[in-house]
């Protein structure tokens, strides 16, 4: 009678044992797949933000190469005819010629920098060449003018691959700056430093006026700033802006 009941108890703690491990079973087979289902949505989040940002992108040069287009096709033909009248006007009056030559000059410069101007906003020249030298072939174009001083320094200890995404938001964000720079800073000087390793590093640095960044948080340059950033983000890239008042203000983006 007791071993019957012995057997019993111990039937009923296999069968009680049996029991607790397919419950166990059950709920770890549930938990992963709720983490197998947590990872696949997370991934279409990632892969629908990819595809998002590069739409963004892409609308964006669209709009920045038909601009590019108008001032090459549109200004740049009329400044040409401008000039050809002007070289037309020195035949058929040779005393003006002393007179017409600072015109003339003034605008062979200004279809110069129309195109200059052009090619920075057409992302096809861009892809077709390195960004680091786009960036100094534009430096160099900025240091034309005489109200500003551009110093360059790239150090570039390993060759950075970038993608056509990266090339594109990387240079547009040093084009912004450099704009902002000039428009509202009132700097004499813009320092340029790029690194290529351990991560990339781009920094934009100037001497201008600086402005408080806790103070400025609903202006235009803060908003402007913001874009930027975004920007950065889209690509997984930091976004950093040291400023204050008299001190110049400084701009970063790093690799993540």
């Amino acid at each position: 009678m007791l071993n019957d009941i012995a057997f019993g108890i111990i039937i009923g703690l296999l069968f009680i044992s049996l029991l607790l491990l397919f419950c166990i079973l059950i709920i770890k087979l549930y938990i992963n797949k709720i983490k197998n289902y947590t990872r696949l949505i997370y991934q279409k989040d990632i892969d629908y933000q990819k595809t998002l940002n590069a739409a963004i992108i892409e609308t964006q040069e669209q709009v920045l190469n038909n601009i590019s287009a108008d001032l090459h096709d549109d200004a740049g033909q009329q400044l040409t005819y401008i000039n050809f009248q002007l070289e037309n006007l020195k035949l058929d009056a040779p005393g003006l010629q002393e007179t017409l030559a600072p015109l003339s000059q003034s605008v062979g410069s200004l279809s110069q920098s129309i195109r200059s101007i052009s090619h920075s906003l057409n992302n096809q020249l861009l892809l077709q060449q390195d960004l680091l030298k786009a960036i100094a072939i534009e430096a160099e174009r900025l240091n034309k003018n005489p109200k500003i001083d551009i110093n360059l320094s790239i150090s570039e200890q390993k060759t950075k691959v970038f993608t056509v995404n990266e090339k594109i938001v990387i240079y547009r964000i040093f084009q912004e700056t450099i704009n902002n720079t000039l428009k509202h800073a009132k700097a004499t000087q813009i320092t340029i430093a790029i690194k290529t390793s351990p991560l990339f590093t781009l920094e934009i640095a100037d001497n201008g006026k600086g402005f408080d960044i806790a103070k400025t948080k609903d202006s235009k340059t803060t908003l402007g700033l913001q874009n930027m950033e975004h920007r950065a983000d889209m690509i997984g890239y930091g976004f950093e802006i040291r400023s204050g008042i008299g001190t110049g203000t400084t701009i970063i983006i790093t690799e993540k």
